[in-house]
């Protein structure tokens, strides 16, 4: 519990962080941003705001109307109340780092727009004029807690896209004309508070609702029907008028009435017409006692029949349910299957070893976020997320390169030519653990030994990337020029982990989905090897950028900085805040940032944590030490916890604001470690500004430059009161 508080915590700091204002930049927005905005003011009509203007212009600096920012990126654009007209269009989609929307009465028109930030928090487009239906992209939104479309024009069923909607708190769709039932995927908002479903056209069942933690729920004036769940009655706040609930309780058949034994009309006897055409008439009337035995008997057997027709049914809806879902896992496996084949043999088929059929059986894993991140403790990435497809875009693992290195990967008298796993057989093919396994969308795929090799040019030397902790980092270039890269475990790594607790490590790593977080894209666990691989980032990290690469330093200006330090930020917020449980990266540093072409900050090796942390206490904490070059104060007493995150987040803040390494031994003995030469110094301007890396030569704001240090101060502070202001 202490833990888990501890870590959502973290996204206070990430407040402190984001609490900057555009003054303190160079009144330069982003050129994305800017582009996003000044479409905006098109779509919408040109309305009379101030100081928005159709091209150009300066959101940030120029403080316009409704535009929030953090130094040169644009965070919120709140608008509501002002009759605007208009629609809006897909660029709202390129606005980076944008938290929240607000754009409620008004106006405007139009579809929602199916391409959003992912980094969204809160977005309300309530009482406006929005037609078609609600976009199923609503799964990429993973960090959203308030989501408003409520009295609009909206048509069509509410898509099944929540899977990884994890942090929604706040969900308001009333008043719109939305149909069909509720979609499965609402079950997973385990965060939702408050729903409000009132005013539409929605039919089935509320069943599932059943297990969400609501306090307020409001499905009036619907077309529900069917027996309401009990659970829902112990919301405090449920609101059910107006839908044809079934609420009649299931009667048993009464008994047939008694036969007065004076009566000669038969028994039921309601008017002359059905008399006439009761078998018997008074004529010819059997005896009392027959009659009655014969009444009795028939009452028996249909209710008798009754009964069996009941059970019948319950039984085949049971035989349905089950192979439902067992052709639903099948599907899964051969969708996953698809277009990976093996080309036989021509003189016979291909034999698998035990080993590799398991490989094969375990190959699918799908993610929930993300926490994402369930996020089943990491996520994302869209079931959500149930989730959205893992982005081939963003991947990869790699430390600080080693020229010295050799190659260690075992040659392999193999067949070099690309082999897939075949497709499944017809009959089932996965077992009741290994179905649970596979109960989430994103797909991970399986390598042999022999295609990495193939790839890799047999893992040669001028292929090897880097070296760190768990194992050596190769490229391998794709027959469609796509690059990855290749993380082999080392012996000591592997060794830790079973072939079941290595397949639940890939599956947990591939439900971490964020943007700013390099996703696994696949793996291999084959002649007790065992390699994790991701996208290879050209621009390399951000350790080489400031250590290594002198071209790319160039660029790396006061406000790249700035955003490399945000989303650096935002991915360890997603670990720690998001992910269910929080997952502690326990490895953050600067050769473990990767920069995209645009210089954007992708953090790896994020769900490792388990392969650093067996062993003693004093072991992680001396292997962090000879990794990272300096250790949080914490390791003294033999734990790590995410403020030793936020500790090794303020390191590299020291290294972008400074330039220099956290640890350099070339440096006299004063300045080798970074944070201590650093902190008598932060709070003097005179020092602080001799600090600052030369090759930014003074472009940056000094009230910038001093909050900046702050946040730093916070973060590296070795008493544990300071540990704590880092949170409040």
């Amino acid at each position: 519990m202490a833990f888990t508080m501890v870590c959502r915590k973290w996204s206070l700091l990430l407040g402190l962080l984001v609490a900057f204002t555009s003054s303190f930049s160079l009144a330069l927005t982003d050129l994305r941003d800017v582009t996003a905005i000044n479409s905006l003011y098109v779509s919408l009509g040109f309305p009379a705001l101030t100081r928005w203007v159709p091209f150009g212009g300066d959101p940030c600096g120029e403080e316009w109307q409704g535009i929030s920012c953090v130094f040169s990126n644009v965070t919120a654009i709140k608008l509501n109340a002002l009759n605007l007209g208009g629609m809006l269009n897909e660029n709202l989609g390129n606005l980076e780092s944008i938290i929240e929307i607000d754009l409620s009465d008004n106006h405007i028109g139009g579809s929602i727009p199916s391409l959003l930030p992912p980094t969204l928090r809160n977005l309300s487009l309530s009482r406006n004029q929005f037609t078609g239906t609600i976009p199923d992209t609503l799964s990429t939104l993973t960090q959203l807690e308030d989501l408003s479309f409520h009295n609009n024009l909206l048509t069509g069923e509410i898509p099944d896209a929540f899977q990884q909607l994890r942090s929604l708190v706040h969900l308001d769709l009333a008043g719109n004309n939305l149909t069909g039932q509720l979609p499965p995927s609402l079950g997973n908002l385990s965060s939702l508070d408050e729903l409000h479903l009132q005013n539409n056209k929605l039919t089935g069942t509320l069943d599932v609702l059943q297990d969400l933690p609501l306090q307020y729920l409001n499905v009036e004036d619907n077309l529900f029907s069917g027996p309401i769940p009990e659970k829902l009655f112990s919301i405090p706040t449920f609101r059910k008028d107006g839908n044809p609930f079934n609420t009649t309780p299931i009667l048993s058949p009464s008994p047939p009435p008694a036969i007065p034994p004076s009566s000669s009309t038969p028994p039921f006897a309601e008017s002359p017409q059905k008399q006439a055409n009761w078998p018997f008439s008074s004529n010819n009337s059997p005896p009392e006692k027959s009659s009655n035995f014969f009444t009795t008997r028939k009452v028996i057997g249909i209710a008798v029949l009754g009964a069996a027709i009941i059970v019948f049914l319950g039984i085949c809806c049971i035989c349905y349910k089950r192979r439902k879902s067992e052709e639903d896992v099948e599907a899964d496996v051969a969708g996953a299957y698809k277009g990976h084949m093996v080309q036989p043999d021509n003189k016979s088929s291909i034999e698998r070893s035990d080993q590799e059929q398991k490989v094969l059986r375990e190959s699918t894993f799908k993610s929930s976020d993300r926490h994402g991140l369930d996020n089943g403790g990491l996520a994302t990435r869209p079931n959500p997320r149930r989730d959205y497809e893992v982005d081939p875009k963003r991947m990869a693992a790699y430390s600080i390169p080693n020229p010295d290195r050799k190659n260690e990967m075992p040659g392999a008298n193999v067949n070099s030519s690309l082999v897939q796993p075949p497709p499944p057989p017809s009959g089932k093919v996965l077992s009741k653990n290994q179905s649970a396994k596979c109960q989430s969308s994103c797909s991970t795929r399986v390598f042999t030994i022999a295609t990495l090799q193939q790839h890799t040019n047999s893992f040669a030397e001028e292929n090897f990337v880097g070296e760190g902790t768990l194992g050596s980092v190769y490229k391998a270039e794709l027959p469609d020029g796509n690059l990855l890269a290749v993380k082999k475990l080392n012996s000591t790594a592997s060794r830790q982990l079973s072939d079941e607790d290595f397949l639940q490590l890939v599956s947990t790593m591939s439900k971490i989905q964020h943007v700013n977080i390099v996703a696994v894209l696949g793996y291999c666990n084959e002649r007790s090897q065992r390699l994790l691989i991701f996208e290879y980032f050209e621009n390399g990290t951000l350790y080489d950028a400031l250590h290594v690469d002198g071209e790319i330093h160039e660029k790396l200006s006061w406000n790249v900085r700035i955003r490399l330090a945000l989303g650096s930020a935002r991915a360890l917020q997603h670990l720690h805040e998001v992910c269910q449980p929080p997952i502690m990266h326990m490895n953050f540093k600067s050769s473990n940032i990767m920069l995209d072409d645009k210089l954007g900050a992708h953090v790896s090796d994020c769900g490792l944590a388990p392969l650093r942390s067996s062993g003693p206490a004093s072991e992680v904490s001396g292997r962090l030490l000879i990794a990272h070059g300096y250790a949080a104060p914490e390791f003294e007493l033999g734990t790590y916890t995410c403020k030793s995150d936020v500790y090794s987040f303020g390191v590299v803040m020291l290294e972008l604001l400074t330039g220099r390494k956290s640890y350099d031994r070339s440096r006299s003995r004063g300045e080798q470690s970074l944070v201590r030469w650093a902190i008598p110094q932060l709070h003097d301007i005179d020092s602080l500004s001799r600090m600052v890396d030369p090759s930014l030569n003074g472009a940056y704001p000094a009230k910038a430059l001093s909050r900046f240090a702050d946040i730093i101060s916070r973060c590296v502070q070795a008493s544990v009161l300071f540990f704590w202001l880092c949170y409040f």
